[in-house]
């Protein structure tokens, strides 16, 4: 390829920031997927994480029990192993090397911000169900297992924060949801929350998922029966649908158990590690 061509391929590169339809191109999503957006503590991101780490792991480990079989089944072998040829027992040991390894549930996204985290979460982990089991568990208790982390939002999927992705996100959300309950309407409103973001104004994003919604369905914005929960985050939209948002104090684990002591905000923290 001659000098000019590739000055040319360059400057190409370099001009093809849009799609064809207009929106940004963004060289990697370091957020995706189902996940758990986290306020926490200005300064104490990374102690969050782990505090994130080890909630989600304890009712994770409820909800979703891993399969002990098949560790059973390697113990086992590993005592047969015993009786066998050293060179036998030498290649057993590479070919339990080269299994893949599983997955963690959880893996924590920078998002190279104050005060917000993220956690993405691997099936079966429903990031619904698993924020819900943690504010009841506060709600029930009033103790907060947690010095760091504030509030809690589940997202089911995320796309790219512009309005053709999102379009294509509110089907992949909200259709399964309003299908399984046929012929029953709902009252709704949307909770949206726009950090480090201004491409789209709010009014647009209300706008444009409300049209998404399914007809019959109804705006209520003092006691709706379903909350759209939207957030917003540089190019990254998530959304979830969710129940029973503002009885929860929105997924705020500091403010549920406030309400439970009656105020007594070192009640609460004083259970850590428990």
């Amino acid at each position: 390829m001659t000098e000019s061509k590739r000055q040319h391929s360059s400057t190409e590169k370099k001009k093809k920031k849009f799609r064809s339809d207009g929106t940004p191109i963004w060289a990697r999503r370091y957020i995706d997927g189902p996940g758990v957006w986290v306020s926490c503590v200005k300064g104490k991101e990374r102690q969050a994480v782990a505090e994130c780490y080890d909630l989600f792991d304890s009712v994770a480990s409820e909800l979703w029990p891993i399969d002990t079989q098949v560790e059973n089944v390697d113990s086992d072998s590993e005592d047969e192993d015993e009786d066998l040829p050293i060179e036998t027992q030498i290649a057993n040991e590479v070919n339990a090397l080269k299994k893949p390894k599983q997955e963690p549930r959880f893996v924590n996204c920078q998002t190279n911000t104050t005060c917000v985290v993220f956690i993405s979460c691997r099936p079966p982990v429903d990031p619904i169900q698993l924020v819900v089991k943690l504010v009841k568990d506060v709600q029930a208790t009033g103790v907060v297992r947690s010095r760091c982390i504030h509030r809690l939002v589940p997202v089911s999927a995320q796309c790219g924060a512009n309005l053709p992705e999102i379009q294509g996100l509110c089907r992949k959300v909200l259709d399964p949801f309003f299908s399984q309950h046929p012929g029953r309407k709902f009252s709704y409103k949307i909770e949206l929350r726009v950090r480090n973001h201004s491409v789209i104004s709010r009014p647009e994003f209300i706008q444009h998922i409300a049209q998404c919604v399914p007809e019959g369905h109804s705006v209520e914005l003092t006691n709706p029966e379903l909350f759209i929960l939207v957030e917003v985050f540089k190019s990254v939209c998530g959304m979830s649908i969710v129940q029973d948002y503002y009885d929860l104090q929105k997924f705020n684990m500091s403010e549920i158990a406030n309400s439970k002591n009656g105020g007594d905000i070192k009640t609460e923290r004083r259970a850590f590690g428990a």
